[in-house]
């Protein structure tokens, strides 16, 4: 005698389409997780290049107030300059200026100096660029003067000895 097996019932066969669809849809899951969507992530960028390069000739300048006698607190106003110039393809050179107020700064345009050895100590002073912006004649020297002012009322009750800053310049382009 031959059993007949549960799948095969005398129902119609329900049991074996049952069986049967439970078969495929496991297929289709393995086949989807093995074909499982995925994402990646491109980074896109571009840097456009000025048709002006403009540099300074020398990367330091000293605007050096020298000798402040509290006795006589006056304002003592002092320059210097340094020079650029701008290339590229350019004929005329469009060029920006500007300086980051120094290590010091109490604010924006609130220059100090500070104490060489007293690192609480500080000394405020003024310091204005010119020109800071404008156009130059491709590959022509400018001349970029940097004025400095300390008040003598800033350093008539000021603690003695040295006090020093270091200002950044930025040309752009």
């Amino acid at each position: 005698m031959i059993e007949k097996s549960p799948l095969f019932s005398q129902s119609g066969g329900i049991e074996v389409k049952k069986f049967s669809i439970i078969i495929i849809l496991t297929i289709l899951l393995i086949t989807a997780i093995g074909y499982a969507a995925d994402t990646g992530v491109v980074s896109v960028t571009a840097v456009v290049l000025s048709k002006s390069q403009c540099k300074f000739n020398s990367n330091t300048a000293n605007l050096n107030f020298g000798n402040l006698d509290p006795a006589n607190p006056v304002d003592k106003t002092i320059t210097t300059s340094v020079t650029f110039r701008c290339g590229g393809s350019a004929p005329i050179a469009s060029f920006s200026i500007t300086d980051d107020d120094g290590l010091y700064e109490a604010g924006q345009d609130a220059n100090r100096m500070r104490h060489i050895l007293t690192t609480t100590e500080f000394l405020p002073y003024s310091l204005t660029l010119s020109p800071t912006s404008g156009t130059i004649p491709k590959n022509t020297d400018e001349t970029l003067t940097l004025t400095g002012t300390v008040r003598g009322a800033d350093y008539q009750d000021a603690l003695a000895g040295s006090f020093s800053d270091t200002v950044t310049l930025t040309i752009a382009p």
